[in-house]
């Protein structure tokens, strides 16, 4: 039984760190894009941003208005 938990365990932190990666080269890579409305990419841009914070990623305030600042 321990070890299936400790695969379980192994598996889900895996699956989170690689979800974190995509989320934040997503966050990084996140622009501005021609024919969106500013409330869907920003919709859009905080989405991203709650899910990784839900993943454990912490953000400045100065980080992240200027994230928004160069959308």
């Amino acid at each position: 039984m321990w070890g299936v938990l400790e695969v379980t365990h192994k598996t889900t932190e895996e699956v989170k760190r690689a979800r974190k990666n995509i989320l934040i080269q997503e966050y990084e890579m996140f622009r501005m894009q021609l024919g969106k409305t500013i409330y869907k990419d920003q919709k859009k841009c905080t989405h991203i941003i709650n899910h990784l914070l839900a993943l454990g990623k912490t953000f400045d305030i100065k980080e992240l208005n200027i994230k928004i600042v160069k959308i």
